[in-house]
């Protein structure tokens, strides 16, 4: 189970250092492509270099540094960040915001699966600038795709040991790849200085307008920027001060470094520049091995980063009801790190496909961004409601903000558009994971609309008229049932029906438990009712959105310190049993629905149950799922009957 141990990490040399090695890997490992794809195919130019230094220069400078650095990390969720957490700080104000939360997951997920191709074949198609390698290691060819394919194949596989024992190399690893695209960039810049022109934003906008389709090479200028989206997910991982303060650190080496690019180019003006990384070229020929290795490692650390994400992002999802109960798992004791098998899976084989099907990282260039900006442009739209509901910040103030953000998102977007023919895998990916997501929290609507609840106090007499009746043989000791009543005087009738009508189910205890997600990532508290003294109780359980809702543990855990306290005789009735642990004999019943054919539902509802019910056949069982018992559980399968034909044709024919 999650455990919080403080929100918000206080600034430190130890948290900067942690800070680096965790959220900077995308966004830090993008020299090694962005200048690439910018001047890929063309003729060099001081119109093109000035304009592309500048272009990246204002992108890091408003999207990065203005937007999530500055702004978007004030939106914490008790310390907590990313765009479910800021989804839920705001879904009680508009009740279409899921829509672009989702869209934003969805997209988020779909880079999961071409920033480690991308990241990992740039470091590695370096190795064919060294003296000896040159015919061996090509771009695209079957040995340099199957070095690829192997390095991904080997971080997915570690993924199910937790990244703890490795974790605490990731800062100081992130620390040299940072000084030394610094130094790289430095000592190009000293000996070319006129290179610190293209700070003027009048470049960035002569380039736009002036070079020829300038406008379009946004596309590959927004590369720069693609992983600062990540500053704001592991919020609660850093702390806003470590993000804010390495930053400026970051910041610096990445500009250096990119100026120190921009510097090389000059000498080669009017060179065309086929196949040429300048991020390679800036490095001294005896060093390029040693530098190809730590870029290696920096973009194994940068996919890490982005899977781990992964892994966060879908475990909020499933809290929140807007992915499928799958298996989750903690293969370390360490804050947040979690493991998910499944797509674990989906993320390896999406990737295995990005590199055999792009094969250069030239061709992932060009898919590459079109679906972290609609991410961003979700992000926005959350914010706008967050600044307006949630901070009251005056209309006119966020107006100003929103509209910046998104003529720089939308100019970004158009930019990007040209990409989706290149990037149509990952477009249908991120469509699919939108389906789910709209599908499995629409179907829970639709059927939590149509639960039919009854008042539980009619039925409390009868419950204990039944825990009493000594002819009925005895079900359990403790008889627990899983409700989703918000209010403590009701119940599903189905549960009444599974207790009293079809078998009897004899308890000396019947035990409602009901699960509150809250909008606070890691609140763990409990409430109980005594609606029938020592006869029938209530617990409700208020767990974060990031708490796994283990309830076999979180249950012993409320009925150990009531025994304590004395208030409820729930001791063990085993003397032999009484000295050691707690003991308590109870008994689970997991009530599962299945679609009834005499559901009549409107054309889109029927598709959307249709599809939910054949989605949760791949899904967790509700027993996996809240952590309970095989031996201590009851499964039983009830029709989902949302809407009946009570108007059936039916007649009687007698027979003479």
């Amino acid at each position: 189970m999650v455990q919080n141990s403080g929100h918000q990490q206080k600034l430190s040399a130890a948290g900067l250092i942690v800070t680096l090695g965790i959220i900077y890997g995308d966004i830090g490992t993008s020299p090694l492509y962005v200048f690439k794809s910018i001047i890929n195919h063309k003729v060099i130019t001081e119109q093109l270099v000035y304009g592309a230094i500048s272009c990246v220069f204002w992108t890091l400078t408003l999207q990065t540094t203005f937007k999530y650095v500055f702004l978007t990390l004030r939106a914490d969720n008790r310390g907590e960040g990313g765009i479910f957490s800021l989804f839920a700080l705001i879904r009680r104000y508009v009740k279409w915001i899921y829509i672009p939360a989702i869209i934003g997951a969805a997209m988020l997920l779909a880079d999961g699966m071409i920033t480690p191709p991308i990241s990992v074949s740039s470091a590695i198609e370096g190795l064919g600038g060294v003296k000896g390698l040159e015919k061996i290691i090509v771009p695209g060819n079957n040995l340099t795709v199957g070095i690829v394919i192997g390095i991904i194949s080997l971080i997915f596989f570690f993924q199910r040991f937790g990244t703890k024992i490795v974790g605490f190399a990731f800062g100081p690893i992130m620390v040299v790849w940072f000084s030394m695209i610094f130094l790289l960039g430095f000592f190009q810049v000293v000996e070319h200085t006129e290179i610190l022109k293209s700070f003027n934003p009048y470049y960035a906008y002569d380039l736009l307008t002036n070079y020829p389709q300038g406008f379009w090479l946004l596309g590959a200028v927004f590369l720069c920027t693609t992983g600062a989206e990540a500053l704001y997910s592991d919020l609660g991982h850093c702390g806003r001060k470590n993000i804010q303060v390495s930053w400026m650190f970051v910041k610096l080496a990445l500009v250096m470094n990119y100026m120190g690019q921009g510097a090389w180019l000059i000498q080669h003006i009017g060179q065309p520049m086929d196949g040429l990384n300048p991020f390679y070229e800036i490095m001294p020929h005896w060093f390029l091995l040693i530098g190809i290795g730590v870029a290696t490692v920096a973009a194994i650390i940068a996919s890490q980063a982005l899977i781990s994400g992964s892994f966060t992002l879908i475990n909020e999802a499933i809290s929140l009801n807007f992915w499928p109960r799958v298996t989750v798992k903690f293969p370390t004791d360490q804050k947040g790190q979690i493991y998910i098998p499944s797509l674990n899976f989906i993320l390896w084989i999406g990737c295995i496909t990005m590199c055999l099907f792009f094969r250069k990282s030239e061709h992932m260039e060009a898919a590459y961004g079109f679906s972290i900006i609609i991410t961003m442009i979700m992000t926005t739209i959350l914010m706008n409601f967050y600044l307006l509901n949630v901070r009251r910040w005056g209309h006119a103030i966020v107006a100003f903000i929103i509209f910046i953000f998104s003529v720089v998102e939308i100019s970004f977007f158009v930019a990007n558009v040209v990409k989706i023919k290149e990037s149509y895998i990952t477009f249908v990916f991120s469509l699919s994971m939108i389906l789910v997501m709209l599908v499995w929290h629409r179907a829970r609507k639709i059927a939590n609309r149509y639960l039919d609840f009854v008042k539980l106090g009619t039925y409390l007499e009868q419950l204990a008229t039944l825990s009493a009746d000594k002819d009925v043989p005895k079900y359990a000791t403790h008889l627990v049932y899983l409700t989703k009543a918000n209010n403590h005087r009701e119940i599903e009738h189905r549960i009444i029906d599974s207790i009293l009508n079809k078998k009897p189910k004899r308890a000396d205890i019947y035990w409602f438990i009901h699960i509150d997600r809250t909008d606070s990532p890691y609140g763990m508290s409990y409430s109980i009712r005594e609606l029938i003294d020592d006869k029938v109780m209530r617990v409700d359980f208020k767990l974060g959105f990031r708490i796994q809702p283990r309830v076999n543990v979180l249950f012993k855990k409320v009925m150990q310190e009531l025994n304590e306290c004395q208030e409820l005789g729930i001791y063990s009735k085993y003397e032999s049993l009484k000295q050691k642990d707690f003991h308590a004999d109870i008994t689970y019943v997991i009530i599962e629905s299945f679609f009834s054919i005499e559901n009549e539902l409107s054309l889109k509802e029927d598709f959307i149950m249709d599809l939910y019910f054949n989605i949760k056949n791949f899904a967790q069982s509700d027993q996996k799922a809240f952590g309970l018992d095989n031996d201590m559980t009851i499964v039983e399968h009830v029709p989902l009957i949302i809407k009946a034909n009570e108007n059936l044709p039916l007649k009687r024919t007698y027979e003479h």
